[in-house]
């Protein structure tokens, strides 16, 4: 089969076209014949940092984590798949699993679901990491109907799923972004947009709050932009970061009394350990998209599979307007 392998890590430029092994079933798996698949910023870290990171797998390696696809065979002790099945997922490209940037994959069925079939499969590709780590955060900070929820970057990746799933949790939802553009983007998903560039913390905590503070802060941003969600969280207040690789003076979030609920989705996949609870949160997603409230949001750029390296260019230009995907 052709797949896309990076044989050192490195730039975008290590990306080649190569025909390799198709990978055989095996039991509590499924094979899928990808259709497409998105970049994630984990999927251009990995190709730059190598073994800097602990999961990066060895090379040569087949990089890409989420995909949608055709089920092509079932292995022993499956029983919710048959062949034909249309599917998504997150479930390799990193460790000893072989990711999506590949003609055919072979993923844990634990982490695998029915594709929303509302959706295409580019946009469904589009979904699995983004929508889990969305999901499991508001879950984990609690969000609940009548709340105010800030949500910074609400135009990148998870930042828009996060937007629509606060909303279809009963969720009043605000969101940063720095131009106008991504403003809209915002606005379109029905949250209230801030302009981070030409409006302080402060400021926006008061207009929209009345200086109490959110009840929930989804920082997709995170770094040193959790000083912001410190400060825009009201007391007793929920925070939940996608990057808290950072050294940070606590004493806000102590004195306000606030949880702080680091996701990091890759858990399950890097661990084997409680796989299941990704298929069951594919599942619900696939259900809320199919009820018409969430939709992913594609970037306007298209990429075929011998363009991985454009699409990682893309992420990485920081230009970008929801997810970048490849189609297969």
């Amino acid at each position: 089969m052709k797949a896309m392998v990076v044989n050192q890590y490195g730039g975008t430029e290590q990306f080649e076209l190569t025909d390799i092994q198709q990978p055989s079933i095996k039991a509590g798996h499924v094979l899928v014949n990808i259709k497409a698949s998105s970049v994630n910023t984990v999927d251009t870290m990995i190709r730059s940092m190598g073994s800097e990171l602990p999961f990066s797998p060895q090379t040569p390696a087949v990089l890409g984590m989420d995909f949608a696809g055709v089920v092509e065979d079932v292995g022993d002790g499956v029983s919710q798949f048959k062949v034909g099945d249309e599917v998504y997922g997150c479930a390799g490209g990193l460790g000893d699993l072989q990711g999506s940037l590949a003609e055919y994959m072979v993923a844990d069925a634990q982490l695998v679901a029915h594709k929303p079939k509302s959706l295409s499969m580019r946009e469904a590709a589009a979904l699995p990491l983004v929508g889990i780590t969305a999901y499991e955060g508001l879950i984990r900070a609690g969000v609940g109907k009548e709340q105010k929820v800030l949500v910074h970057g609400g135009a990148g990746g998870v930042g828009h799923v996060a937007i629509q799933l606060a909303k279809y949790f009963g969720a009043e939802v605000y969101s940063t972004a720095g131009n106008d553009e991504h403003i809209q983007v915002i606005q379109s998903l029905g949250g209230k947009g801030i302009n981070y560039t030409n409006d302080s913390v402060s400021s926006y905590v008061e207009k929209y709050t009345d200086g109490n503070g959110f009840d929930v802060i989804f920082d997709s941003v995170g770094g040193e932009n959790l000083r912001n969600s410190f400060e825009a969280a009201a007391l007793n207040g929920q925070v939940a970061t996608t990057v808290s690789l950072v050294e940070m003076d606590l004493s806000t979030a102590h004195m306000k009394g606030l949880s702080l609920h680091v996701v990091f989705m890759l858990i399950p996949m890097i661990h084997n350990i409680k796989r299941g609870e990704h298929q069951e949160i594919l599942a619900t997603l696939a259900q809320i998209v199919d009820s018409g409230h969430l939709t992913p949001i594609l970037d306007q750029h298209e990429f075929k599979l011998e363009e991985a390296g454009k699409a990682h260019a893309q992420l990485e230009s920081g230009k970008v307007t929801g997810k970048v995907v490849i189609t297969h």
